[in-house]
């Protein structure tokens, strides 16, 4: 299976995204988060992290959210997620050992446990418990070039270990009424861990999900996030479409359910436009 999605994805995308080259070994961790649910977060994770593999790069996956969508929508049955991410800010094991590798080529997943449920409860009188995540993944920028981590729709101990341990952090917000009052309590989460906990953390870009133009709402609130944070707004948007929906099902992302469909070629367009700008970033 692994030979076939080689062949029917990797020229696929060789030509959509030709031109973007590959960093040289260190990688970018970058903390999908929003503390809304229903986003299309868990969706982003794994279709970004699915084109970015496709094109040669070495991507791991960390499932911190415990419902383990990204998991499942990786096609990490149950059977194979004896340890993850629990037992990796549990310190009972280590990265090494909570790697388990996707159909896709070049893409690791650290899966989501239901031991992860109580997480939280555990690690809050641990030592350096805003540090877990970080700690344990000390090695990892030199073994991957991308580390997606999916992370649970609350601003909680384990999305706050995702923040600490990120570069920067990826918004997918849906258009809807409210979604300018929660991405502004979510930029003052990021300013406060940025003063007291990770200095380096950045905003890396907002992707606008489940975009419906038939919808004049839909219209203004993109013109109203895009108004308020500028080039930080992806110029990709996600539009609303039933494979994207139906593929998790399947234990697929959508680039691999169906390739041509809308929410995949969106997918696809996301994808360059990321890599566009961690080249520049890379550059400047």
């Amino acid at each position: 299976m692994s030979n076939q999605i080689d062949k029917t994805i990797s020229g696929f995308f060789d030509e959509r995204l030709e031109g973007v080259s590959h960093p040289a070994r260190q990688a970018r961790i970058i903390a999908v988060a929003n503390q809304k649910g229903g986003v299309g977060k868990t969706t982003t994770t794994i279709n970004l992290a699915t084109a970015v593999a496709a094109i040669g790069n070495q991507v791991l996956v960390i499932d911190l959210d415990p419902q383990g969508n990204a998991s499942t929508g990786l096609g990490i049955g149950h059977d194979r997620r004896s340890r993850g991410s629990y037992d990796l800010m549990s310190g009972s094991a280590k990265l090494a050992d909570c790697l388990v590798s996707s159909q896709v080529p070049g893409l690791d997943v650290v899966p989501s446990t239901v031991d992860l449920a109580g997480a939280e409860l555990e690690i809050i009188d641990l030592t350096r418990r805003e540090y877990r995540l970080s700690d344990a993944i000390t090695g990892v920028r030199t073994a991957y070039d991308y580390v997606f981590i999916d992370c649970p729709p609350a601003l909680g101990l384990l999305t706050l270990n995702a923040l600490v341990a990120a570069d920067a952090i990826l918004v997918p917000l849906q258009c809807e009424f409210f979604a300018l009052e929660g991405l502004s309590h979510l930029l003052k989460t990021i300013e406060r861990i940025k003063r007291s906990l990770n200095p380096t953390l950045e905003l890396q870009g907002v992707v606008l999900t489940m975009f419906d133009n038939r919808n004049n709402l839909t219209e203004m609130v993109a013109a109203d996030v895009r108004g308020f944070l500028g080039d930080k707004v992806y110029n990709t948007v996600i539009p609303r479409n039933i494979r994207v929906s139906e593929a998790p099902s399947h234990g697929k992302p959508v680039l691999l359910y169906d390739l041509r469909c809308s929410g995949s070629q969106a997918y696809i367009h996301l994808a360059k436009e990321m890599l566009q700008r961690e080249q520049q970033r890379g550059a400047s």
